[in-house]
């Protein structure tokens, strides 16, 4: 008979305790948004618990203040901050993280194909919308 307690009594008598949820460190790293490979060597190789986690985001280390404010980022955070989508990233040749610098330096720069990655997404965000607001006007209709 499995209880909404901590623990769970089975058939045999035995019981278990509660284990911590853990996550593998790509997936933290990937949750606190930063780079997995320049992340402290002890984080990339133990596991890390949502507890651990919580701790991570509630107050961050030096360490990850560092990467958060100057990097590398990984690809999603620098598509987020170029204004493009992952893979405008790929297509522009884009493939490894980047420091707040080189992102910095891409913005001034803004070279063709980042000019032509954020008319795209741009495109995309108007046809989001245009299809949200069919949807609610259908919902309406259907009222």
């Amino acid at each position: 008979m499995v209880g909404g307690g901590a623990r769970a009594r089975y058939p045999w008598g035995m019981t278990s305790q509660k284990t911590a949820q853990t996550m593998k460190p790509a997936t933290a790293a990937k949750k606190l948004g930063v780079y997995l490979q320049a992340t402290p060597a002890d984080f990339q190789e133990g596991v890390v618990s949502r507890t651990e986690l919580n701790a991570l985001q509630a107050d961050p280390p030096a360490w990850l203040v560092e990467l958060r404010r100057n990097g590398p980022h990984p690809r999603p955070v620098v598509a987020a901050k170029l204004g493009v989508s992952i893979a405008g990233l790929a297509r522009g040749g884009v493939t490894e993280a980047l420091t707040t610098e080189e992102i910095d330096a891409l913005k001034r720069d803004e070279p063709e194909w980042l000019t032509h990655e954020r008319a795209v997404q741009a495109g995309v965000r108007k046809e989001a919308v245009r299809i949200k607001e069919k949807h609610a006007a259908e919902a309406d209709r259907a009222r």
